[in-house]
């Protein structure tokens, strides 16, 4: 299975650290952000990773190579200075990834999710996300799940909404009707999910989201004390 990671955002909210680095290019300890995507796809067994770029794209393909160093192939795709968004810059990178279905996975999140879990699995619908317990900038979660179905949040509903973790696996079929070319990825999840073409599981472990450098300074905290421990 492939994967493709999603590197092209801007990292408004983390400036300055973001002023002259991308931010999945942040270090975190010894290692890069997005480095550690790439050590863990490894060890799920993926051999090509699709990297796209936009925000100081260069950098990407300067500092991580051709990624025999990691143990897989990337395959940079630039999108030029305008960012495609996430479910932009996935459509515009199909081309690109040689698998159907392939997995997804944000850069500028951090987790020691096991991608394994995901590559070994038989999926029959048109997307699988992974889903968390709501962190504290994002309390009113993203979605609903029910007898492992992604549904719409709905006030009415008495379900607890999760947060959608950034990670999932995806059919290219779930592009194959959008005409947009700048577009989120929750945004062509919508009509799949109201045929009921989403499922999703839980992840309880440790998953962090870097938005801001206040959420990177929590994550460097976090890791020196588990070390340390």
């Amino acid at each position: 299975m492939d994967a493709m990671i999603l590197s092209a955002g801007l990292g408004m909210r983390m400036r300055p650290l973001t002023s002259t680095t991308p931010k999945p290019l942040i270090k975190v300890g010894s290692r890069r952000l997005i480095e550690h995507h790439l050590l863990h796809l490894h060890q799920a067994g993926i051999e090509r990773t699709v990297i796209n770029t936009s925000y100081l794209a260069e950098q990407f393909s300067d500092t991580l190579g051709d990624g025999a160093r990691y143990g897989v192939q990337i395959q940079y795709v630039a999108e030029g200075d305008e960012p495609l968004e996430t479910g932009g810059g996935i459509k515009n990178a199909l081309r690109h990834i040689g698998t159907d279905p392939f997995l997804i996975v944000n850069a500028d999140i951090w987790t020691d999710f096991s991608f394994r879990l995901l590559v070994n699995r038989n999926f029959s619908h048109q997307a699988h996300l992974v889903l968390v317990p709501n962190p504290v900038h994002n309390p009113n979660g993203d979605f609903l799940l029910q007898a492992g179905r992604v549904r719409l949040k709905n006030h009415n509903s008495t379900l607890q909404p999760l947060t959608f973790s950034g990670i999932s696996i995806l059919t290219k079929q779930l592009f194959s009707n959008c005409r947009k070319r700048i577009f989120s990825l929750p945004e062509v999840l919508e009509d799949p999910i109201r045929s009921g073409q989403v499922t999703a599981e839980v992840y309880d472990g440790n998953w962090f989201d870097i938005g801001t450098p206040q959420r990177l300074d929590e994550l460097k905290k976090w890791l020196k004390e588990t070390a340390s421990t």
